[in-house]
């Protein structure tokens, strides 16, 4: 599977794609979880506070692979110049919203915040982790 991944490019995005959908399934799916356990700990700003951490790395996950997915690079120069250009859109994103939830929302639950946070940023290694080891057996 990875052999033809690596020498079919539709291979790879596809798989590239159902990587990044399971990702952002698992994140929202997490973020569902801990917004009802912020929820039952800090009421309804707790939970609120756990579906915006979250949030960050959905939006941010998403405008990631929105901007790989609209590259055509024939090169190995241009897919890297791709590769960076996402990823500074994807951190200048969280960047951007962890400023505006720190500065506008006053009644936020900043453990929870951060640790909804720190849970969806895990996401991504860990989806990528499964779906690279059911691919071995």
């Amino acid at each position: 599977m990875l052999r033809s991944a690596l020498w079919s490019p539709a291979a790879a995005g596809s798989r590239a794609a159902k990587a990044i959908h399971k990702v952002l399934r698992w994140q929202l799916y997490a973020g569902l979880a801990l917004m009802l356990v912020g929820g039952c700990w800090a009421g309804i700003h707790g939970a609120v506070s756990a579906l915006l951490g979250v949030f960050i790395n959905i939006t941010a996950g998403w405008a990631y692979a929105a901007s790989i997915s609209r590259s055509r690079s024939p090169t190995a120069v241009d897919t890297l110049r791709t590769l960076i250009r996402a990823e500074a859109t994807k951190i200048a994103l969280i960047v951007l919203q962890l400023w505006l939830v720190f500065k506008h929302y006053h009644d936020l639950a900043p453990l929870i915040f951060i640790a909804a946070f720190i849970v969806g940023a895990l996401m991504l290694p860990l989806a990528l982790l499964v779906e690279e080891q059911s691919d071995c057996g």
